[in-house]
């Protein structure tokens, strides 16, 4: 048996990785390529026959885990796409959204002007990923399901986003039965909405996760202490806007509970909230459909809201069309702005950031990981001015960095998962984290476990 790695090998995006046995071939995620070079990237991704594909397992929804599926499917793979129910829903609307993205780009981008004179297409078109959607099959979380008569495959709850994965996978060979397990993204323990990661005890090869393997999040009480007071010194002592960057789904939908419970609780006042993403609108009313997936307090909040049980004095506003996002570039205090993308690579958070970056008296609230060579990254990095539209924009207002928000387990909550095997499995494969992050969390396992640890080498292929 066989694993290719096609993506999120010494790197966080483009998770892609090929599983040749005796009798099937098939991957685990088809994700997109982000940050620098990733064009020509996801271009030149899927380097394998897709009509040789028996079947698709996906982790969850975020775009560099499924953002190539359209591709490969309008590439010939025509077999069934396995994910949870929340997933295969969330699909419908974040691959509509990430082809919108691809053929607007291609249409106006001066860069692709060559490309269009050489008759080329977008990397997918709104067609094809709606045919894609086709294939998708959706099973309940602790559900044994088979894909291929010598495959059997269990979906954990990952506890990252909503319909986020853990996967167990028996495969039957001619020399017996192996367990590969693929932790996803693992989400932290303790975080409102999701549930925490499920444990997993036996697996004799583990692709594991490092996104943040070399680093703890702030403690979460900490981190709701700076959420509140970036927004009480931004909002009522500098009469300014608090900018954030969120991905449409899953961070969206946690900073406006987050923002309701601390509004119920007295510790912020008079918000006007606005949420200006169509996709992050469309995931939160997806979020609703699955609220038995949502964790306890979650729940418990949403039924007494919608009871109306609770009369919160916030002002929140769900923004569709360009004119109601072109008008809230017209507030010049008192504004919490949501938008995406999450790395501020594209979307109508730049037109946000354009408004609001040169300004003193207003803040930018980074919530999540940024890939290399993001505007998101330069932000974090601490930059003094970025381009924005073809303009250098000067970078006067404050950045914060809320780490404790993230949807990624820190190395602690990595290690306590990993800690769950009742034995070491014969090999662990580091994946899904920056070179020096991925590599040192290898060692870091090898030291505190004793594993057979190692990050491959984007493009590796090694036998198990």
């Amino acid at each position: 048996m066989k694993i290719s790695f096609f993506g999120a090998a010494q790197e966080v995006t483009g998770s892609c990785y090929l599983i040749e046995a005796d009798h099937t071939r098939f991957i685990v995620d088809c994700g997109m390529f982000q940050g620098r070079n990733s064009r020509q990237r996801n271009l030149d991704a899927l380097a394998f026959d897709p009509k040789s594909i028996d079947f698709v397992l996906l982790s969850h929804s975020h775009i560099d885990h499924c953002g190539l599926l359209p591709r490969l499917c309008a590439r010939g793979f025509g077999g069934p796409i396995y994910t949870t129910e929340a997933t295969a829903d969330l699909l419908g609307v974040m691959l509509a959204d990430s082809a919108r993205i691809q053929e607007n780009e291609f249409r106006q981008a001066p860069r692709y002007r060559r490309e269009r004179r050489a008759n080329a297409a977008p990397l997918y078109t709104v067609a094809q990923a709606q045919e894609c959607l086709r294939q998708l099959r959706g099973t309940a979380y602790r559900t044994k399901f088979q894909p291929h008569p010598d495959v059997d495959c269990i979906f954990q709850d990952a506890g990252h986003i909503l319909g986020s994965a853990i996967m167990e996978i028996w495969i039957r060979e001619r020399d017996g039965v192996r367990k590969i397990v693929f932790s996803g993204d693992l989400g932290q323990p303790g975080r409102p909405i999701v549930n925490d990661p499920t444990p997993v005890e036996e697996a004799d090869v583990l692709l594991i996760e490092s996104t943040y393997g070399n680093r703890l999040h702030r403690n979460f009480t900490q981190t709701i202490e700076e959420l509140v007071a970036v927004i009480n010194e931004t909002i009522t002592r500098r009469r300014g806007n608090v900018v954030v960057p969120a991905f449409a789904l899953g961070r969206t939908q946690e900073l406006l509970y987050l923002l309701f419970d601390l509004t119920r609780q007295g510790r912020v006042a008079g918000l006007r909230v606005f949420v200006d993403s169509p996709l992050a609108t469309q995931a939160t009313s997806m979020t609703l459909k699955h609220t038995r997936s949502l964790d306890a307090p979650a729940q418990a909040l949403l039924q007494v809201y919608l009871a109306g049980k609770i009369d919160l004095p916030i002002h929140l506003a769900f923004t569709d069309s360009v004119d109601d996002s072109m008008a809230i570039n017209r507030i010049r205090s008192g504004a919490v702005i949501i938008a995406g993308s999450g790395m501020c690579d594209g979307g109508r958070i730049r037109h946000h950031l354009r408004h609001n970056l040169g300004r003193a008296e207003c803040a930018v609230l980074i919530s999540g990981f940024q890939a290399e060579g993001t505007l998101g990254r330069k932000l974090v990095d601490g930059v003094r001015e970025v381009e924005l539209f073809g303009e250098p924009t000067p970078v006067r207002a404050s950045i914060h960095t809320l780490g404790g928000l993230s949807a990624h387990a820190d190395q602690a909550a990595l290690l306590a998962w990993a800690g769950h095997f009742k034995r070491a499995p014969k090999q662990v494969y580091v994946v899904h984290g920056e070179s020096t992050t991925a590599l040192g969390f290898a060692e870091l396992l090898k030291k505190e476990f004793g594993w057979n640890a190692l990050a491959p080498l984007p493009g590796a292929v090694v036998d198990i």
